[in-house]
């Protein structure tokens, strides 16, 4: 079974930390599981204008064939404008409608204020309901002052949100496999 971490950002670590850190744990908790983090700062996507995959750039191909491969998910975005990022939302628009159906997605937030984890509530869960995912219940959402000054989780609690994400996205995939 493959996890896959997404930082659905071009700018900032807070974001990738966070996503890293859900992926370390889940595969700390399942030997068996294989993980990789996609960091789309690292790929020139294209933007969406409808077109065959086979159409887009090598980097464009090459996330969405990662994506299309991955058995469940840690999707994460900072918050911008209360909003996720057009990154993240460009990406989605690419995937086919069946990339994340019967598939275990969680979710985490960064953010400068502490009402920004409303956006995981009430734009990230619908577009999983839409893809026909599965959501992992809890969510991580952190906010800069849970990080420390390398950009590294320091809050305990979030600490612990973490762990329980990570079990639940483990726990959740390996269940639904079974079935």
């Amino acid at each position: 079974m493959k996890l896959l971490g997404i930082s659905g950002t071009l700018i900032g670590t807070k974001t990738l930390s966070l996503v890293k850190n859900v992926v370390d744990h889940a595969a700390a908790l399942d030997p068996e599981l294989s993980v990789e983090v996609l960091d789309l700062k690292n790929y020139a996507i294209e933007f969406c204008d409808g077109r065959p995959l086979l159409q887009y750039n090598e980097d464009t191909r090459r996330v969405v064939e990662a994506i299309l491969a991955a058995d469940c998910f840690v999707i994460g975005t900072p918050v911008f404008q209360a909003s996720l990022t057009g990154a993240l939302k460009n990406l989605f628009d690419l995937l086919p409608v069946d990339t994340f159906r019967n598939k275990v997605i969680g979710f985490v937030g960064t953010g400068g204020t502490y009402q920004h984890f409303l956006v995981i509530e009430n734009q990230l869960k619908p577009i999983a309901g839409y893809f026909r995912a599965y959501t992992a219940p809890d969510y991580v959402y952190a906010h800069r002052d849970h990080f420390d000054e390398n950009n590294e989780i320091a809050d305990s609690a979030v600490q612990e949100r973490i762990r329980q994400l990570a079990a639940q996205i483990a726990g959740m995939s390996r269940a639904l496999q079974v079935g």
